[in-house]
């Protein structure tokens, strides 16, 4: 996804225009981090706090409608507002219309992200459709010890981010690493096109199953990266080789 800086009208409408194409078997779908607005690095507080909701503001709103319309979960990020705090705060609605939400955990300071947000406490957690899906954002990818799946207490991992071209190789080996020492499937979707700050995105987005291999399957023309996951070869695998049983917690 392309996102037009800090323009929520137009990031919403291409993604009402994206789900139109999506094929009929998706289950779930993944957006960039801060897929509505943008990321909004170097900006103080205050101008950042007027691109802010709460969970109750129309883009989750949206998000629901489309989620129920398509029957499909959609997981992303979006500006939030908390008791006069701001969060970077990660979603999963699902098509029934249930909500779960956790807040970004590693603000990147790089750019100033701890100036303007709050950090979260806690991993988002769902079960849906049978499996057990934990979700992190961009920056927290960087840190094992906040993504590791302690007993096989998830088994896919999304990752929401805003990665910019000049660290993309940082990204492409963080990805693998972090589904072969959890022995999980890992799906992460990254952004596209140019920020005000003239940072590039090329839209480096994966799913790598519990191996770290590449299972991305690439619909140029739609912009979207699918792949099937399967829960028999994963339980197998795990069973097969337990090195979860030697993890340090």
């Amino acid at each position: 996804m392309e996102i037009m800086w800090e323009d929520k009208g137009s990031n919403i409408f291409t993604l009402e225009n994206a789900l139109k194409a999506i094929h009929p078997d998706t289950e779930l779908v993944l957006l960039p981090e801060t897929f509505s607005t943008g990321f909004p690095s170097g900006e103080n507080k205050e101008h950042v706090r007027a691109l802010s909701e709460r969970n109750t503001g129309e883009t989750i709103e949206r998000i629901k409608t489309l989620a129920y319309k398509y029957n499909v979960a959609i997981a992303g990020t979006f500006i939030a507002d908390t008791g006069g705090l701001l969060f970077n705060r990660a979603f999963f609605i699902e098509p029934t219309g249930d909500e779960y939400f956790a807040d970004k955990r590693h603000l990147f300071t790089m750019a100033g992200e701890d100036k303007v947000f709050s950090k979260g406490d806690s991993r988002l957690f769902v079960r849906y459709r049978g499996w057990n899906i934990a979700m992190v954002v961009c920056y927290d990818i960087r840190f094992p010890a906040w993504c590791r799946n302690i007993n096989n207490q998830y088994d896919l991992l999304l990752v929401a981010a805003n990665w910019p071209e000049v660290r993309i190789d940082a990204w492409k080996k963080l990805l693998p690493a972090r589904a072969i020492e959890n022995l999980s499937y890992v799906a992460a979707v990254d952004c596209m096109g140019i920020d005000k700050n003239g940072f590039k995105y090329d839209g480096s987005s994966f799913i790598f199953d519990f191996k770290g291999n590449d299972v991305s399957v690439r619909d140029e023309k739609n912009r979207f990266v699918y792949a099937s996951l399967s829960r028999n070869k994963l339980d197998s695998f795990r069973e097969k080789f337990p090195a979860w049983r030697d993890a340090d917690i």
